[in-house]
């Protein structure tokens, strides 16, 4: 659906225009968006449910997972719901208010998504290096703690403040920071590089502590006596790490591509920038929820109850 005239948009709203050139495949691009949303809400909400109901399970691991979950579902949310209007219904038009405050939702919860990520390498680490001393070391104090550290973390560096536009059209399909940057009618030269500046502090901090706890996981992990022990703990560290490859692969293509002017076809760095929010909201209830013996066996359980 092509967008409206352009001569209506208000000099308060922005005109999403979704994946230029590639309008006439918009209703069939949000179909394999929404599946995955959809596989995304049920897993990352049963995960949260299932630890609620069960205080068993309220042990480290999953009250990070849980964390995770709940930054999951707010960061899949803000971009998916917006995206799939501009796909199926034609709602090219979005508030500036919103446009904001999408902004502020997918970059401060993409920050909190990787502090999350790091918040349960730290935990495999424990559990596999030290596990005698992992709940004291992990107490739930600490958790909380560490969970409050990553909120303001994610909020405090990526706060957004209102910029004066003159230009209303954003090739995107949602408001990503840099897109609508590019639209303000001043120099945005300090803008780009604080950008740059926070969001390689953030990644490359996050993703070094990661490769080290890693590393050392790896180094317990061979010398464990047991192969089967050996191979179970690469599984659960390997499932991991792939999600971990697929969001800051993406994350960061995404970024780069807007910051130094790659040239990337439109519609390969549009469809790509929608994969980050959403690929790993979908892929870690699968990972690291069906995978949890104690959540898998809990929901099987409940199922019989009530099929019973």
């Amino acid at each position: 659906m092509e967008p409206a005239n352009k001569s209506e948009i208000s000099p308060n709203s922005f005109l999403l225009m979704g994946i230029p050139g590639l309008e006439h495949l918009h209703v069939w691009i949000g179909i394999p968006f929404c599946s995955m949303y959809v596989v995304a809400v049920v897993g990352n909400v049963t995960i949260l449910a299932v630890v609620r109901a069960e205080r068993s399970l309220q042990e480290p691991m999953l009250l990070f997972l849980c964390m995770l979950s709940v930054t999951d579902l707010v960061l899949s949310a803000s971009t998916l719901l917006r995206m799939l209007c501009v796909f199926w219904l034609g709602a090219h038009h979005t508030a500036f208010d919103a446009c904001l405050a999408q902004m502020f939702f997918i970059h401060s919860f993409a920050a909190m998504e990787s502090g999350f990520f790091l918040a349960m390498a730290i935990d495999r680490y424990v559990t596999i290096c030290d596990p005698l001393h992992h709940a004291t070391v992990l107490t739930h104090s600490r958790i909380a703690k560490m969970g409050a550290a990553v909120l303001v973390w994610g909020v405090a560096f990526f706060s957004p403040h209102p910029i004066l536009l003159k230009t209303q059209i954003i090739a995107h399909t949602y408001c990503e920071f840099m897109a609508v940057v590019k639209l303000a009618c001043v120099d945005i030269g300090a803008t780009k590089r604080y950008s740059l500046s926070v969001a390689f502090v953030i990644g490359s901090c996050d993703c070094l502590f990661m490769a080290f706890s890693y590393a050392l996981i790896l180094r317990a992990v061979f010398r464990l006596p047991s192969r089967e022990a050996c191979v179970k703990a690469l599984g659960t560290c390997g499932s991991h790490v792939c999600v971990l490859v697929v969001f800051y692969s993406t994350a960061g293509f995404t970024f780069l591509t807007h910051r130094f002017e790659h040239n990337v076809a439109p519609q390969v760095h549009i469809f790509i920038a929608n994969m980050y929010p959403v690929v790993p909201a979908f892929l870690n209830p699968i990972v690291d929820g069906i995978k949890t013996k104690k959540i898998r066996e809990h929901v099987l359980s409940s199922l019989r109850v009530k099929l019973s």
